[in-house]
């Protein structure tokens, strides 16, 4: 199977994109020269069926899409859906991630829990009445300080205890097996061998 993978987010590409290897021919968005959607939604399933859509219809293929974010207790759930500009749109992906990170240090209380939420979409075609949906969660807490090069956005901040790293630490290719984002592949993969 060929499929369009709808972020330009080069993070997700990797983890995605090996996680999928053995099963689908994986495409980026941006490679088609599609644009990324809009995300004006409330939820990260509405995000990423809407993501789905707009890069199946764009590039004419089955479409991935994921809609992800951290969401810590303290903050009533935040930054959630709003991830990846928690802390302003401006600057690279490097500077929007600091400074994302510095806000959630700078907002937090003694109650540390956290999780990642992962939903996944698969179109098979932009108007798929039965799109594949599932959803990935990974609990751990938000660490006192940044450790480890692992990773992008929030995960030199977000510790696991059975680890004792944060997501951060661990070598991609098992990390990548048990984070939120593998986690809800996995189930695709297997609403996928259902359906064969």
């Amino acid at each position: 199977m060929k499929l369009v993978l709808a972020s330009s987010n080069p993070g997700k590409l990797r983890e995605i994109g090996a996680l999928l290897a053995p099963f689908a021919a994986v495409v980026s968005q941006e490679e088609l020269g599609v644009a990324d959607a809009e995300e004006p939604h409330a939820t990260f399933l509405e995000n990423a069926l809407a993501k789905a859509r707009h890069a199946s219809r764009a590039a004419g293929l089955p479409a991935l899409a994921d809609d992800s974010g951290l969401c810590v207790e303290a903050l009533g759930g935040e930054p959630g859906v709003h991830s990846a500009y928690y802390a302003g749109r401006e600057g690279s992906r490097e500077e929007r991630d600091a400074r994302n990170n510095n806000r959630i240090l700078s907002n937090l209380n003694e109650n540390r829990k956290a999780y990642y939420c992962c939903v996944l979409v698969l179109v098979r075609h932009p108007d798929d009445p039965r799109p594949l949906v599932a959803e990935g969660l990974w609990r751990g807490e938000i660490a006192r300080a940044s450790r480890g090069h692992n990773g992008f956005g929030y995960d030199p901040l977000f510790f696991i205890p059975s680890l004792q790293k944060t997501a951060a630490e661990p070598a991609p290719e098992h990390k990548n097996r048990i984070r939120h984002r593998g986690i809800a592949l996995q189930k695709v993969l297997g609403l996928l061998n259902d359906q064969a």
